[in-house]
């Protein structure tokens, strides 16, 4: 039987986020990335889309006991879908892959009323320099679509419940890759006053 794994190309590249075994370097070919948002969460996230003329990077682990429960509530707003032959990889052994992606009619375009949050911007960049280093994380930004969306700035309180603390080069470049995509930056005040959602960001 196929040994289980999933591809990450997020938060799941950021090992600090999960523990799960044998995490490596991986490519998923014909998918790309966006910024999207879905009426199951409050805020944007990233998805993966189909594109025949893309390939991004990011990381595989394995799923133990095909032990499915814990990932699943994780990526709840998702679903898992069979990617195995579209990822390449260094295992050489027998293996099924699966890729989480939110549904084509479950997603629309972010806004201000559904913005990005820095905090998890912060923590999916952290995890792309450490695994491919500031190459890999300029890819990341090349091949991400949706930049143009709105981000507030929560790493002061921040609202991603995986947010990891950044190094002060890690926030420098976040900060100069955002500045360079000229992504426009609010602060949480003003994002609750513009749309007067004071229980906008509960998970």
């Amino acid at each position: 039987m196929p040994d289980p794994y999933f591809f990450g190309y997020g938060s799941l590249v950021n090992l600090a986020t999960h523990d799960f075994p044998d995490p490596r370097p991986a490519k998923l070919k014909g998918w790309k990335r966006a910024w999207r948002h879905t009426d199951l969460r409050p805020v944007a996230f990233l998805t993966a889309i189909p594109d025949p003329e893309s390939e991004i990077e990011g990381m595989i682990a394995h799923v133990p006991k095909n032990d499915w429960a814990a990932l699943d509530q994780r990526e709840w707003a998702y679903d898992r879908v069979p990617a195995t032959n579209s990822i390449s990889h260094t295992l050489t052994h027998d293996v099924e892959i699966a890729v989480y992606a939110v549904p084509h009619d479950r997603h629309t375009a972010p806004s201000n009323h559904h913005p990005l949050l820095l905090s998890y911007i912060d923590v999916v960049v952290q995890g792309y320099l450490r695994a491919f280093g500031q190459d890999g994380a300029d890819r990341f930004f090349a091949t991400t679509d949706g930049w143009d969306a709105p981000v507030v700035n929560d790493r002061a309180e921040p609202k991603y419940p995986r947010h990891q603390q950044l190094k002060p080069d890690e926030t420098a470049f976040v900060d100069n890759r955002l500045e360079r995509a000229s992504v426009k930056i609010i602060q949480p005040h003003q994002q609750k006053e513009a749309d007067d959602l004071p229980a906008y960001f509960k998970f």
